[in-house]
């Protein structure tokens, strides 16, 4: 098995145990040295602090995931494991990211003109068939085709 893909199966295990998935896992090099990232995630909206990973679920999948990475040893190199959260302003990759966030604010970039606009900031207000709807602050609902949709990402709410 390729060593990604095998930290990848050690971080499934470990997140299922604790009620949480896998949201990334990343391997580069950087100026500080060789690192591998698992981002995790809870399911479902995470809107609040309680839906959301914590920093204590950080912190005990990084233990967990050393102790085995530690036995398992995929990688023939030193590394530093970072376990993250994706973030408040998380990146919005697929359908299921657009219907699980209805009803938060967004930021979604297409790559064609739609209503004579590429960039569009508004709130999520769920998906049908082929098009992410999105509520602009004037109370206009653009429907935003997910096959021209380069980037969404989420925006911070306080």
């Amino acid at each position: 098995m390729e060593p990604l893909a095998q930290i990848r199966a050690i971080a499934e295990r470990v997140t299922a145990s604790r009620g949480l998935t896998v949201w990334d896992v990343q391997s580069r090099r950087e100026a500080s040295g060789h690192v591998v990232r698992v981002i995790i995630d809870r399911p479902g909206p995470a809107a609040t602090p309680e839906e959301s990973v914590s920093i204590e679920d950080c912190e005990q999948v990084n233990k967990e995931m050393s102790t085995i990475l530690d036995v398992e040893d995929p990688l023939q190199f030193a590394y530093t494991l970072e376990v993250s959260s994706p973030g408040l302003d998380r990146p919005l990759r697929d359908r299921n990211d657009y219907e699980r966030f209805t009803g938060r604010l967004a930021k979604i970039v297409v790559g064609e003109p739609v209503d004579n606009q590429k960039a569009f900031e508004g709130r999520l207000r769920g998906v049908d068939q082929t098009d992410v709807l999105l509520e602009a602050p004037n109370g206009r609902v653009h429907r935003l085709p997910l096959t021209l949709i380069t980037r969404g990402r989420l925006e911070v709410e306080f």
